[in-house]
C-alpha cells in the first residue's frame, strides 16, 4: 500500500515536498515512480527511481528544478519540487512496480507498467 501526502497550493516559483510512505513490503527489487495527470490529461511519469541503487530518471521539465529520493530505513519515497510553474499542477500519483529491473525502471515508463498506486495528492500552482 501507498500513501502520499505533501501536496498543496502555492505560487509560481513555490516549493513543496511530497512524500510516499510504503507499508507492507521493503524497497527491494522493484522500481517507483511518481505521475502526474492534470484535469482532461493522461497520467504521466515524471520520475521513476530505483531504490536498490538509488538511481533516478527524471522526465526533461523536471531536471534542474525536481529530484527524487528514498529513505530506505522508513521506506518512503521523497519528491522535491521546486520553482513550480503552473503546467506543474495536477494529481501526483506514487506508483511501485515490482520484479521490475533497473534498466526498465529508468527507461521509458506508463502507467500500465505499475501494479500499485497510491491516492493522489493534489498540487495547485497559480
Amino acid at each position: 500500500q501507498l500513501v502520499e501526502s505533501g501536496g498543496g497550493s502555492v505560487e509560481p516559483g513555490g516549493h513543496l515536498r511530497l512524500s510516499c510512505v510504503a507499508s507492507g513490503a521493503a524497497f527491494s527489487r522493484v522500481c517507483m515512480a511518481w505521475f502526474r495527470q492534470g484535469p482532461g490529461e493522461e497520467r504521466e511519469v515524471v520520475a521513476s527511481v530505483y531504490p536498490t541503487t538509488s538511481r533516478a530518471r527524471l522526465v526533461d521539465a523536471a531536471k534542474g528544478r525536481f529530484a527524487v529520493s528514498v529513505d530506505h530505513a522508513r521506506n518512503r519515497l521523497f519528491f522535491e519540487m521546486n520553482s513550480l510553474k503552473a503546467e506543474d499542477a495536477g494529481t501526483y500519483y506514487c506508483a511501485a512496480a515490482r520484479g521490475m529491473s533497473e534498466f526498465t525502471c529508468l527507461g521509458r515508463l506508463s502507467p500500465r507498467d505499475f501494479g500499485v498506486w497510491g491516492q493522489g495528492t493534489q498540487v495547485t500552482v497559480s
